[in-house]
């Protein structure tokens, strides 16, 4: 199947590419440099698009991998002083699983009706994107580098000079976060149809 990727396509998906890439990356002119490979890319390999998914999330896959990179030749190098700056870990979390890892009932997220049906409309994902950008910057991008770029917590470690025990603990109050800002949000009200 041919595509095309036309100046519109570009414009229209742009912002996206550059706004996550630069809360990975931390930095302007390497987030810019990643989207425009990720296009170059893109338009290079067209014929292997298979339509399998939207083309703009073969896009973002293409720059998910292009963020990965980078961040693993960083590795090889000095962190800078801005990325050194550390979240505290001393706060108590709430206990909200059991030791096996299940919800205790208190904790136990409210019911949705139907989440399959509400992952795939697009007013969930823009209402998602909405609370993941109310996250403090270090909670939205380690839980970013986790949960979509697919990091090794120990890549996340040495890329941001955390401990393990760090980043667990951000990405508990990422995860806790987004679920209160989507049961707020989202899921109290009835969700509309797509």
């Amino acid at each position: 199947m041919q595509i095309v990727i036309d100046d519109t396509f570009v414009r229209a998906v742009r912002p996206d590419l550059v706004r996550f890439a630069r809360l990975q990356l931390g930095n302007d002119d390497e987030a810019e440099d990643a989207v425009q490979e990720a296009i170059a890319g893109a338009l290079r390999n067209a014929r292997a698009f298979r339509a399998e998914a939207a083309l703009k999330t073969w896009l973002i896959a293409i720059l998910k991998n292009k963020v990965a990179d980078i961040l693993r030749q960083r590795r090889r190098g000095p962190l800078p002083a801005s990325q050194l700056e550390q979240e505290p870990a001393d706060e108590p979390l709430p206990d909200l699983f059991n030791r096996f890892g299940v919800w205790r009932n208190a904790a136990r997220p409210a019911s949705w009706e139907d989440p399959e049906a509400a992952i795939h409309s697009r007013q969930f994902l823009r209402m998602f994107d909405a609370c993941l950008n109310c996250l403090p910057p270090q909670q939205g991008r380690v839980f970013l580098m986790r949960e979509v770029v697919e990091l090794p917590v120990d890549d996340i470690c040495d890329e941001l000079g955390l401990s393990t025990a760090n980043v667990y603990v951000i990405l508990h109050r990422a995860r806790l976060a987004l679920r209160d800002c989507m049961e707020k949000r989202w899921f109290s009200r009835k969700a509309p149809t797509p």
